[in-house]
């Protein structure tokens, strides 16, 4: 049998986004000002949940785990990004490898963490008799340890088929950071049971979350249902609208890009910086100008920090 000698890559040079060579000042600055806003969004939300005795509830402790999550999944891409557009485009190869698995641990995480949220809201709404016992703090304690477990376990299977293939073509990526699909370009073998495994995997995963998550709001939409004043369902309806926005923010372009992993054109990075980069910074936004507890606590945090201040 003929052996075959591979040069085998040692980095890769990331080309960032499609057709974004003449806008590297505004889209650098636009970047930016995303992922400062991410930052300050997501710790203003864990610092006001920590220090506010009265959000200490299981709606509001996986709130804390989602603004974490945001704010390192936002550190996994956009520093990068940044540096792309400052010409600095060279990644390594076990730079690639950790920037990929670390990414698919965090959304992944972020996926399955969408699914217990809206499992405490159907909880919360539809059996608010039993809802401490249903949702107790070593409850919630095991299903945020069960969702970064599964979600580490998750990106690792995909991170060593990933780069258990041999790398010896071109090392340019076509995207603005290490993914799944770009990667697998690049491969000099067979990637055809990668691509199963991601329409498989990723496919099942993602619609198995989402279809627990519609289950879960077919319960809640019930449950409003049978409430007698208009203003009984609404105010119960509005404690569910944010997570349910962000979860069409989240599933719609991870859906799109996942299940064509031949493809990798200019409009999958366009979903991708949104679930990526302006996924994350909304998040905050969504859940304070809608929530009133938040908005409270906020305010509450940042009056006794003026206070002291002026003290």
């Amino acid at each position: 049998m003929e052996k075959i000698n591979y040069t085998l890559v040692k980095e890769f040079i990331l080309l960032g986004l499609p057709h974004a060579n003449n806008l590297t000042i505004p889209l650098f600055i636009i970047f930016l000002l995303i992922y400062v806003c991410t930052l300050l969004g997501n710790l203003l939300i864990l610092v006001t949940i920590r220090m506010n005795s009265r959000l200490h509830t299981p709606m509001y402790f996986f709130l804390f785990n989602l603004s974490f999550l945001d704010i390192w999944l936002s550190c996994v891409t956009v520093p990068k990004t940044l540096m792309n557009f400052l010409e600095i485009k060279v990644i390594s190869f076990k730079g690639c490898v950790t920037q990929l698995y670390f990414f698919h641990f965090l959304a992944s995480t972020e996926c399955f963490l969408y699914t217990v949220m809206a499992y405490d809201r159907y909880a919360a709404i539809c059996h608010p008799l039993h809802y401490t016992k249903i949702m107790s703090k070593r409850v919630c304690l095991q299903m945020a340890a069960g969702t970064w477990l599964t979600g580490s376990i998750h990106s690792t299977i995909h991170t060593v088929l990933t780069f258990r293939l041999p790398y010896c073509k071109s090392n340019l990526i076509e995207y603005f950071f290490c993914d799944i699909p770009p990667v697998l370009k690049l491969a000099c073998s067979n990637t055809s049971v990668n691509e199963a495994v991601i329409l498989v995997n990723i496919g099942i995963v993602a619609s198995s979350c989402f279809l627990l998550i519609l289950v879960s709001y077919g319960h809640i939409v019930l449950a409003i249902l049978r409430i007698s004043t208009a203003e009984g369902r609404r105010r119960t309806f509005s404690t569910c609208a944010s997570h349910l926005t962000v979860v069409i923010c989240f599933f719609g372009p991870v859906t799109f890009i996942y299940l064509r992993p031949h493809s990798v054109h200019s409009v999958d990075g366009a979903f991708a910086v949104f679930y990526t980069m302006v996924t994350p910074m909304l998040n905050p936004l969504i859940y304070t100008l809608r929530n009133k507890e938040v908005k409270s606590a906020i305010k509450k945090l940042t009056g006794r920090h003026i206070a002291s201040i002026n003290t």
